[in-house]
């Protein structure tokens, strides 16, 4: 066998057309599972949804409300109590109300495979969070 360029081709050389992607890992089935389309994943955000269409008006209107507890004291003569409870209800109220749809509206928007069930199932749990503490503030009002 002679090793000199152009008189003998080298029997192992590859001449063929090489694959430029690399050859890919086996999927093992737990990634295979939590990439599957979860058929209930819609449960969740819609039980959230229906719930918080419920509650949403009814913390406003009872946090609107609230504002009565200090008609029988007048604006200055109110408890710290009172106004530091007022202003948390009212705080929720903006700032929880914002963050409550936004965490109802990801709790749709995310991808709808096993990988995200949790995820989802906590984020339209925790949309209801703001309306509930809400109702439960105003009606466990400190005395004026």
């Amino acid at each position: 066998m002679s090793i000199r360029a152009g008189t003998q081709a080298f029997p192992a050389r590859f001449t063929g057309r090489m694959n430029q992607y690399p050859a890919s890992a086996p999927v093992s089935p737990v990634q295979q599972y939590r990439a599957e389309r979860d058929p209930r994943a819609w449960v969740a955000p819609a039980v959230a949804t229906a719930l918080g269409v419920m509650l949403a008006p009814t913390a406003f209107l009872f946090g609107a409300l609230s504002v009565m507890a200090t008609d029988s004291c007048g604006p200055d003569d109110c408890s710290d109590a009172l106004t530091t409870t007022l202003a948390v209800i009212f705080g929720t109220l903006v700032i929880g109300g914002i963050l409550a749809v936004a965490a109802c509206l990801t709790s749709w928007l995310l991808p709808w495979t096993r990988r995200w069930t949790v995820t989802r199932a906590w984020l339209a749990g925790l949309s209801l969070l703001p309306w509930l503490v809400v109702l439960a503030l105003v009606l466990n009002l400190p005395e004026g």
